[in-house]
């Protein structure tokens, strides 16, 4: 049976180290972790999860775009996990975006990206895959890979002055008061 995994924060080294290539895509507690991991992203309203946020350095990440009262305006499809991901092209258009990451819980920022970026990886069966994703879904996949290389979303903004209280962003971006 599933259960919710605990979520590793922002200071825990493990969040600043490389992931190491599952070796076995099969494995039952490979495939126990990954059932977890949608457990857990989808209990806590996330957009992605990646192995380490969980406190295991395996390259595996699930996407997970839908609307959610953490991403009310993201995209709906059918959420896909990644195993061993290699990202093969990046658009040159750079888009900036307001992102949060379930280890550094009520905290946004706003971050450059490529638009769009081509990938291969492992399925969930272990079906090797190739996609192409555009704005959000684009977006979640490269801050989860981002995650397998011990990188955080901090990492990747230009300014330190683009960082809000998610309290502050859903007034200010989503034009909302919280409830």
């Amino acid at each position: 049976m599933a259960k919710i995994l605990e979520i590793t924060q922002l200071g825990n080294p493990v969040l600043r180290k490389q992931a190491k290539e599952v070796e076995n895509l099969l494995d039952k507690n490979v495939q126990e972790l990954i059932s977890d991991m949608f457990f857990t992203l989808n209990a806590v309203n996330g957009a992605g999860i990646a192995a380490p946020q969980v406190n295991e350095l395996l390259r595996v990440f699930i996407v997970s775009s839908r609307p959610t009262p953490r991403y009310p305006n993201a995209p709906q499809m059918e959420a896909f996990t990644v195993i061993n991901p290699t990202i093969v092209s990046y658009s040159e258009e750079i888009v900036s975006d307001w992102e949060g990451c379930l280890s550094i819980p009520k905290v946004r920022g706003l971050v450059p990206r490529s638009k769009s970026i081509i990938a291969n990886y492992f399925d969930l069966k272990g079906k090797k895959q190739k996609i192409e994703l555009t704005d959000f879904p684009a977006r979640v996949f490269q801050h989860e890979y981002d995650h397998l290389n011990g990188i955080v979303f901090f990492d990747r903004m230009d300014d330190v002055k683009d960082i809000m209280m998610e309290s502050e962003w859903t007034k200010r971006v989503l034009g909302r008061d919280r409830d």
